[in-house]
């Protein structure tokens, strides 16, 4: 940044001299170039910068306070939205006005005063106005620690984690059955189950997969890639989830926000976004609660701008959903940029086992986090030590159905729910049931009743006899048996029965069943009674029929 010389060069004598009113500087040179050697000389004395600083208004130090903690710069339209306006005038009104007497905010004070000043910078966005502390001024302000300088908001309170939702590795174990569930062209209904934090919906997961390279642009599991997920150990696998999450410029957290809908053809950044937020976070000292509410507060206060390219918060449209309303302009920081810290911390990284989670008693609103104890290795690219070993063996049973734990090896359940019916779920279990419509798909895809059953045979306790039986008759013969749904028809007599075959209705009975009872084919019920009835008998129909 430039110095204090470089800062003050394009100012008039008449601004000089307000500084120099400001710092007791006795000014008498009428030469521009003299009156800055002498007042740059003058102001860059510690004992002098200690004294102004000393009379500054708490405003003016939070103000300054908040340029040293950025390295001394941040982007004007920031600073004065947080901090108040300058006052544009020329120089003529200036001195009739002297606004410098009584100044409207604290970037006022501190311009007239030489503390600040202003300038157009590179950034990868373009040149940006910054507000800034002129670099060998800078060295002489001390108001914060680097410590305190680094780290957003406060430790928690006890009454704010009472309730814990530790790091998980469940996602694990979803994205097994979503990449089983894309394969055989499943919807899964809704959210994976969760203990706490924001929904994983399969729609997140299917874009996590994808950031991951296991997706291809077709949005199926690529072979190869999602054989090795599965089979790597779990804390392999769940690293390389984080590291694809943390480096993807694909994977857009703020689009993915509920009920908000991005509309229109602008570009946010959410990779600088995601490594901005994980910057702050690896100040929080390890296994400390940190308050979410806070953190979000001081993040507002000190760099609201961590995803807004100089501090835009005009051209990006974003409407609620719920009202209908398009969420521009800084008013709605809460709502959009707040929203989405809150979800990059109760969202992905606890999904994902970087951080734990926790709420106050009897509430299920997340107040607090930390990270956990698998967080620095995660982070580092490392697997974590800890995890659980997949080693819990399928269940069969003699009814065909077959159930597999969470700890039974993925890519076994993988290739099991590509052979079956999917069940009921729960968090530590998975239901299938083994029918002909499911092992015929299987066939379909390749797959055989000979590697089924070699996959029971090794990864289950016992398979019992009746259940290889029963695979390897359908292997040869196909389905033995059927269940269907069909409309009965009985009559009194077998003469009634005669009498409708020989009618135009029989066009409309199916199978025999007996010689009074017949089944009808659907949407003919109305029209098998109105025949009955021009044949002198009135029927009735029981219970609820279809196509009735």
């Amino acid at each position: 940044m430039p110095n204090l010389a470089e800062s003050l060069q394009g100012r008039d004598l008449g601004h000089l001299r307000i500084i120099a009113e400001f710092w007791g500087i006795e000014l008498a040179e009428d030469d521009f170039k003299e009156a800055l050697l002498r007042v740059t000389t003058a102001m860059l004395s510690s004992p002098g910068v200690n004294e102004l600083l000393n009379g500054l208004s708490q405003a003016e130090k939070e103000a300054l306070t908040d340029l040293a903690r950025h390295s001394g710069r941040l982007a004007w339209a920031h600073f004065t939205r947080l901090h108040g306006e300058l006052r544009e005038m020329g120089v003529a009104k200036r001195d009739r006005d002297m606004p410098y007497k009584q100044p409207v905010s604290a970037v006022e004070a501190l311009w007239y005063r030489g503390l600040v000043a202003k300038a157009f910078f590179d950034t990868p966005a373009g040149a940006e106005e910054f507000a800034y502390i002129p670099d060998d001024l800078l060295k002489h302000i001390h108001l914060v620690t680097p410590e305190e300088t680094a780290r957003l908001g406060r430790q928690a309170f006890a009454t704010e984690y009472a309730q814990v939702a530790p790091a998980r590795d469940h996602i694990l174990d979803h994205a097994c059955t979503l990449l089983a569930a894309l394969r055989l062209g499943i919807s899964l209904p809704g959210p994976f189950a969760g203990q706490a934090g924001e929904e994983l919906t399969p729609a997140i997961l299917n874009s996590l997969l994808a950031a991951s390279g296991l997706l291809d642009t077709s949005g199926m599991p690529v072979p190869e890639p999602a054989r090795v997920f599965l089979e790597a150990r779990r804390g392999e696998a769940l690293v390389q989830l984080v590291s694809s999450w943390k480096h993807s410029a694909q994977f857009n957290e703020l689009r993915m926000l509920p009920n908000l809908s991005p509309e229109g053809n602008w570009k946010n950044d959410p990779l600088s976004t995601r490594l901005r937020m994980l910057g702050h976070l690896a100040t929080i000292p390890p296994g400390t609660w940190w308050s979410l509410d806070s953190f979000i507060d001081a993040l507002k206060r000190r760099n609201p701008d961590f995803q807004r390219p100089a501090g835009d918060y005009d051209s990006w449209f974003i409407r609620d959903t719920r009202s209908g309303e398009f969420l521009r302009g800084f008013e709605h920081w809460d709502e959009v940029d707040g929203r989405l810290v809150r979800f990059l911390i109760t969202g992905p990284l606890y999904w994902l086992g970087v951080l734990d989670l926790a709420s106050p008693e009897g509430s299920q609103q997340v107040s607090a986090f930390r990270l956990s104890c698998w967080a620095q290795d995660l982070l580092a690219g490392r697997p974590p030590r800890g995890l659980p070993v997949e080693n819990e063996a399928v269940i069969a049973r003699s009814d065909a159905r077959l159930i597999a734990r969470r700890l039974t090896p993925r890519r076994v359940r993988y290739q099991l729910a590509r052979f079956c019916e999917w069940g009921k779920e729960t968090s530590d279990e998975y239901q299938y049931q083994l029918t002909p419509g499911a092992l015929t798909h299987a066939r379909k895809q390749g797959l055989s009743v000979s590697q089924l059953l070699a996959l029971l045979n090794q990864h289950s306790k016992a398979v019992p006899p009746s259940l290889v039986k029963a695979l390897e008759r359908w292997d040869k013969n196909g389905s033995e048996a059927r269940m269907e749904k069909s409309i009965i028809l009985r009559v009194a007599s077998v003469e009634v029965m005669q009498l409708l075959r020989n009618s135009r209705a029989d066009r409309f009975l199916g199978e025999l069943l007996g010689p009074t009872i017949t089944t009808i084919k659907p949407g003919a019920a109305q029209k098998v009674l109105g025949t009955l009835a021009e044949l002198g008998y009135l029927g009735e129909i029981r219970g609820e029929v279809e196509d009735s």
